[in-house]
């Protein structure tokens, strides 16, 4: 008597189109230089009598806000000036009642920078005209992105999926929103996803979740200016700055760097043709 035999499927590579971009919100597609975030974080602690700097409220961003706010408490600076003004460290106590005043202060802030990013309008109707489905995600709390989220649509731009950190059970670096993000856009191929982000750890976000990324250096958190503040430089300052934020994107594993979502395209052209050689990220 012959064994049966289980029939043996081969499964050979991937070699189609990108099945879906996902997209960061501020510094990304929205609000250049990333304001919103850093204005309502330091209003937070400028309120508790702990003032912080730009530079230490920009350390952990891209982080769920809460853990933004530990974060920024662990910070040996902010805890030693914490303890010699309220005379005890900062406790979790402390924390989740900070949280709970960072939110309005937070849907306040985004409320002002909510503005499209120059050429994000362009990038969407190339993606949409390459049947790509658009996911954004953010460590933003649900609470605090409908006014987001109504404001951007005013402006021509509506994802296909959000997904907010406090929907997961781990915010970035994990790649937990990434990958519900591919489960709402019925994303068959992971490799076939493109995650856009202007912070290093939502570069790490994409490449836990085995997608291809494109860091946003110029726009974003690495850079940290505004429009009008960025214009205002001279063109050896803002080569300066850019390559600095380069250099930190590249090294943290982007795939690919770019001043600003207007530079989008040209990237996506290349993953495109690097899957139909049947690459992976």
């Amino acid at each position: 008597m012959t064994a049966q035999t289980t029939p043996y499927h081969y499964i050979r590579r991937y070699t189609g189109p990108i099945e879906a971009v996902i997209m960061d919100w501020a510094g990304t597609t929205v609000d250049f230089g990333s304001v919103a975030p850093i204005r309502a974080f330091q209003q937070l602690f400028a309120n508790e009598g702990v003032p912080i700097s730009e530079t230490e409220a920009r350390g952990p961003m891209g982080t769920e806000k809460r853990e933004h706010i530990r974060q920024l408490c662990a910070h040996p600076r902010i805890r030693a000036e914490w303890t010699r003004v309220k005379g005890s460290e900062p406790d979790s106590a402390d924390i989740d009642r900070m949280y709970a005043d960072f939110v309005p202060l937070q849907i306040a802030s985004i409320a002002k920078t909510a503005q499209l990013i120059p050429g994000m309008l362009d990038a969407l109707a190339w993606m949409r005209a390459q049947n790509i489905r658009v996911g954004s995600n953010t460590g933003y709390a649900t609470s605090m992105v409908e006014g987001l989220l109504a404001r951007a649509a005013e402006q021509g731009y509506t994802p296909d999926a959000n997904v907010c950190a406090t929907e997961v059970p781990k915010g970035r670096p994990y790649p937990h929103m990434s990958l519900k993000n591919a489960l709402a856009l019925d994303v068959q191929h992971l490799c076939a996803c493109v995650k856009i982000d202007d912070t290093l750890t939502g570069i790490e976000e994409g490449l836990n979740a085995g997608m291809w990324t494109i860091g946003v250096a110029v726009s974003g958190n690495e850079v940290g200016l505004s429009l009008e503040e960025w214009n205002a430089l001279s063109a050896e300052q803002q080569q300066s700055r850019r390559s600095v934020a380069y250099q930190r994107m590249h090294g943290c594993g982007a795939h690919y760097v770019i001043d600003s979502i207007a530079d989008v395209i040209p990237c996506l052209e290349a993953i495109n043709a690097r899957l139909a050689r049947g690459e992976k990220p």
